[in-house]
């Protein structure tokens, strides 16, 4: 198979979206579930979140910020070049249904997968209101496909440079309205904080949960979080899983087992001039 990006989409700053070929996996794919991405052969295996898919045209879609080794490189791709490998889709599908009224809460490069859930839960017939957050102004992407997919939009900056100054203007908005389901998406922290605040109003929030991840088909071991007091896996149990019960503390331990390593293959990559590593 050739992975062709057919499309290169940039979102903010360091923060793209590829649109790819691959239509086994597009007719296959489901809101929630995730594929693992090989930028080039022998490369680091990315799980990335699907954000779109198209059966019709045989693509799929995915976001990523260039954060590390493989992120940058695979942002110096361009469209019509092939990624390695993409493997997918993994991990369950969300539960899409009439709830009633939803509150869907994105934050960071998950905004886009999660505008994708937005759209399917709009479509069950929910009334969907959808939490945009963002570190400044300059990183809010998205939000007319927002407005297009929710009834109701808010914006939260963490430094107020745009909408809502941070994300506890939540607690006031719940005690407005009544929630019947929440479904959030975004860094771990953010993830941690929007499921305290639900909790006390007893409304049911599911969360994707992004361990590290090797295999992404429940064989490696590396991908393990604790929800409810049980081990278990994010790629096959996941990668959703109850808020209320997730262990968050420490799942952001175990993000961090490898950032000393991480920083330094990003350090030597951008001193080698961010090369495409023999691309020609």
């Amino acid at each position: 198979m050739m992975y062709r990006i057919v499309a290169k989409k940039p979102l903010a700053h360091k923060e793209t979206l590829f649109e790819v070929e691959a239509p086994e996996i597009a007719a296959k794919a489901r809101p929630g579930q995730f594929l693992i991405v090989i930028p080039k052969e022998g490369g680091e295996r990315v799980p990335l979140t699907i954000c779109d898919y198209d059966a019709r045209k045989g693509t799929v879609s995915f976001a990523f910020h260039e954060v590390g080794k493989s992120t940058k490189e695979m942002g110096t791709f361009e469209e019509g070049e092939c990624l390695s490998n993409v493997t997918g889709p993994l991990g369950n599908p969300s539960e899409i249904k009439n709830f009633g009224r939803v509150l869907c809460v994105g934050g960071s490069i998950m905004i886009a997968p999660l505008l994708l859930q937005a759209k399917a839960l709009k479509d069950a017939g929910n009334h969907v209101t959808t939490v945009l957050g963002c570190r400044s102004k300059e990183f809010l992407f998205m939000e007319d496909e927002a407005k297009a997919r929710s009834d109701v939009v808010y914006v939260a900056s963490d430094d107020g440079t745009v909408g809502e100054k941070g994300i506890a203007f939540l607690n006031e908005l719940l005690r407005k309205e009544r929630f019947d389901h929440c479904v959030v998406m975004g860094p771990v922290v953010m993830m941690k904080t929007v499921s305290e605040i639900t909790k006390p109003f007893e409304i049911p929030t599911i969360v994707t949960l992004t361990p590290i991840m090797i295999d992404g088909m429940g064989m490696c071991g590396v991908c393990r979080v604790t929800v409810g007091g049980k081990m278990l896996f994010g790629c096959v149990d996941g990668p959703e899983f109850d808020g209320h019960q997730t262990n968050f503390d420490e799942l952001i331990k175990r993000q961090r087992t490898m950032l000393p390593e991480e920083r330094l293959s990003s350090i030597l990559y951008g001193a080698d001039g961010g090369c495409k590593c023999g691309r020609q």
